[in-house]
């Protein structure tokens, strides 16, 4: 890092006249890209000057390349994207104009948490005009420059795959694999039958953390993946981000007005049935391919932030498929309906603290955490005798008389269930206290049959009475059981 420090402050005193005063690093992207903030002042030609920019050390040389040639053409058709003023001699580094750290994305989230979904949308609606217009622009001005070929058949189904590898079978889904393959063919040559007038400037990732709100209007970045495809798909995949969470209402409106405008800028006449086809379509194709890379980020290398997008993605595709977006396709279909019902991202009506009390066997592992907490307290119980040694118990579980009485007539497993709610309890207070929405508590022993059951048990319980405003889950992993306890009366 130092090493990309020193390049991008030299770009920067070569273009400024004076060297930054200071450089910090900013968040990082999905990428391998750096991102800095460098700020300075100083005298040129006798005057006195502040200049601050953002410098960008790259990891791939066509995303590079790709971005500052774009910037440049957008730039100079008036389209609102970064000026940039210094570039490397190998394309790596560059500095750029600094638009602020304000995206569109913490406009709308602002406005979520105001309960005021509406607050933003003379924003969205610059957006989606600003979005038509660049769209627009003449191909032989930019196709040059772009580093991806066209969209094509073969794109679609690298994203269909994605999709069924990353998310599909992580999630343990049962499915026919050559009648999916069958179907993910027939919907990829559906996405690439997009009339021609409908293709154009295709940004790849247009969505509302990469539109920077600059001086109150919306300004694009990371447009280095843009290439030439339908134009369809960026208006669907800005107005179904997961996170976003619009309505439909609102997405129906937005994309009159985005279609409104792109007829008015390429002169062509609306078709009205060919849109309301390719949204759906698109709309399909844009929530699996996000599924994906949430599989990925989240059910694979246990990211919370993608966790916690899975229920807003899959609310996305309940909403599709209501509106008939995916009945050609019956095997994609079957599996659709299958990762909707998961009960793990089921967003429940109620409001206020969930706590998930589990019973598990270390042989298989923690307790999968889909609330994006990162887990919570675990309590081993294998320190206690094991019922499961004994033939005459080996059928049963924690839940059984006799292994209740087995484990209370030593004793010990009642202190460690009130010692386990004790240890728990100064949290649930404070979770209560604080609005937290989910806390996780586990129980496991070798095969999570007897001792964690017992636990689970009993504790969950205590918990039940003793916090009547919290809503206790209890959930035997191992045998498949989930029940939802109310406190004694």
């Amino acid at each position: 890092m130092e090493c990309d420090i020193e390049i991008l402050s030299q770009l920067y005193n070569d273009f400024a006249g004076f060297p930054p005063s200071s450089v910090s690093r900013l968040p990082g992207a999905a990428s391998g890209r750096k991102y800095f903030r460098l700020q300075g002042s100083g005298t040129q030609d006798g005057k006195g000057e502040e200049f601050c920019c953002i410098g960008v050390a790259g990891d791939s040389l066509r995303d590079c390349k790709a971005f500052v040639r774009l910037a440049e053409v957008f730039g100079k058709e008036g389209i609102r994207v970064p000026e940039v003023y210094a570039v490397t001699d190998d394309c790596m580094h560059y500095i750029q104009q600094d638009l602020g750290s304000v995206s569109l994305f913490d406009l709308i989230s602002d406005s979520r948490k105001r309960k005021d979904p509406y607050a933003v949308k003379s924003t969205v609606v610059e957006t989606l005009s600003e979005l038509a217009r660049m769209q627009s622009v003449d191909p032989e001005d930019w196709m040059d420059f772009t580093e991806y070929g066209a969209f094509n058949i073969r794109q679609a189904m690298w994203d269909l795959n994605y999709f069924k590898y990353e998310y599909l079978r992580p999630s343990g889904v049962d499915f026919d694999e050559d009648r999916l393959e069958d179907d993910f063919e027939k919907f990829a040559e559906d996405l690439t039958a997009v009339p021609a007038g409908m293709w154009g400037f295709m940004y790849r990732d247009f969505q509302s953390r990469n539109v920077m709100v600059h001086d109150s209007k919306p300004c694009f970045i990371d447009f280095q993946g843009g290439r030439f495809g339908p134009v369809i798909y960026d208006a669907v995949s800005f107005l179904w981000q997961a996170k976003a969470e619009f309505s439909d209402d609102f997405r129906t409106e937005m994309l009159g007005h985005y279609f409104e405008e792109l007829s008015r800028f390429t002169s062509r006449d609306r078709d009205y049935d060919i849109e309301s086809r390719y949204v759906n379509l698109f709309a399909l194709f844009r929530t699996l391919q996000v599924l994906g890379a949430y599989g990925l980020r989240g059910l694979v290398e246990r990211k919370a932030y993608f966790i916690e997008s899975i229920p807003s993605a899959l609310n996305n595709l309940k909403s599709i498929m209501v509106r008939g977006g995916i009945d050609s396709y019956p095997e994609l279909k079957k599996v659709c309906d299958c990762i909707c019902s998961d009960c793990r991202f089921a967003k429940h009506a109620e409001t206020g603290l969930q706590v998930s009390v589990f019973s598990f066997s270390y042989k298989k592992g923690y307790p999968a955490d889909f609330t994006g907490n990162g887990g919570g307290f675990m309590f081993d119980c294998r320190g206690m005798h094991n019922p499961g040694r004994y033939a005459e118990y080996k059928s049963l579980t924690g839940t059984d008389r006799p292994v209740i009485d087995f484990l209370e007539e030593r004793g010990e497993v009642q202190k460690f269930v009130t010692d386990a709610v004790e240890v728990v309890s100064p949290s649930i207070e404070t979770y209560l206290r604080r609005g937290f929405s989910n806390l996780q508590i586990g129980f496991g022993c070798t095969g999570g049959q007897h001792r964690s059951v017992y636990c689970a048990e009993h504790a969950a319980r205590l918990l039940a009475d003793k916090y009547p405003a919290a809503r206790i889950v209890l959930i035997h992993r191992e045998q498949g059981k989930e029940s939802t306890l109310s406190p004694h009366l």
